[in-house]
């Protein structure tokens, strides 16, 4: 079980992300979790920067769309300005929204990566679909309730992934 935990990489944040690199791989969507993701929980807009990320995305051919466990309105009202498609009470980690997002965006899970900054949700959700999956680490440290218990549980797993030399940015977690 720990194992579908473990992500295909480690990044600092979306912007450290070889966008080459997945093109090589053939991955031709990225599905991004939105909160602590691409901008803090508490951040209601995108900022200039992320802006400019999501220009290159489609520059570069991606389709893109925010996978979120957060409200309609929360998502909605950020992806909705960015022209962005989303699913919103995604039920993270179950699989029923990837299955969904890739459906409209009309890829495989072989042609998709799944971008989130927890284990318990965006990792593990992926990898039950064999997505490609890239952990980045948060954004702020402000989270909800629920978040709070996840990181909890994800230290343990971040100490088992250390313990067998998963653990690629050990200073992080």
């Amino acid at each position: 079980m720990l194992q579908r935990m473990v992500p295909d990489e480690f990044v600092q944040s979306i912007y450290a992300i070889d966008l080459n690199d997945l093109q090589r791989r053939g991955i031709k969507a990225i599905i991004a979790d939105l909160d602590n993701t691409l901008v803090e929980a508490t951040r209601p807009k995108a900022t200039p920067e992320l802006i400019s990320w999501l220009d290159r995305l489609q520059k570069m051919g991606f389709k893109v769309m925010i996978v979120s466990n957060n409200n309609r309105t929360r998502v909605s009202r950020f992806a909705i300005p960015l022209q962005v498609p989303y699913i919103h009470r995604a039920k993270k980690p179950m699989t029923l929204a990837f299955k969904k997002a890739m459906r409209r965006l009309e890829v495989t899970a072989s042609e998709t990566v799944m971008i989130g900054d927890q284990l318990l949700t965006d990792v593990l959700g992926g990898n039950r679909l064999g997505l490609h999956t890239i952990l980045v680490v948060p954004v702020s440290e402000a989270e909800g309730f629920f978040t709070k218990i996840n990181r909890r549980m994800e230290q343990r797993v971040f100490r088992w992934m250390k313990q067998r030399g998963l653990l690629a940015w050990e200073d992080q977690k």
